[in-house]
């Protein structure tokens, strides 16, 4: 889901199908539920002496996994605009 792809490699109805795929709402979903889950463990570690460590990781990871698949969709309809604006 999260693989590092290069985009302009890929045909254009490859494009589009990637950008439905990750903009589904089962994706969408289980992205968002993994975030809110990690940011609970790490609100829940802060509320019970878990450590200012433990917390800042959990809030940092949460973080990284929601700017990477904003990175990733970001990056698939920029290459997809580029083609339009070409063709």
């Amino acid at each position: 889901m999260f693989s590092s792809k290069d985009y302009s490699k890929m045909t254009f109805d490859e494009l589009v199908s990637e950008e439905k795929k990750m903009k589904s709402q089962k994706i969408t979903i289980v992205t968002a539920v993994f975030i809110g889950f990690v940011v609970g463990i790490a609100i829940w570690s802060a509320t019970h002496k878990g450590g200012f460590i433990l917390t800042a990781a959990l809030l940092i990871f949460a973080l990284l996994v929601g700017s990477r698949y904003s990175r990733n969709l970001k990056g698939i309809q920029a290459e997809i605009s580029r083609r339009n604006s070409v063709n």
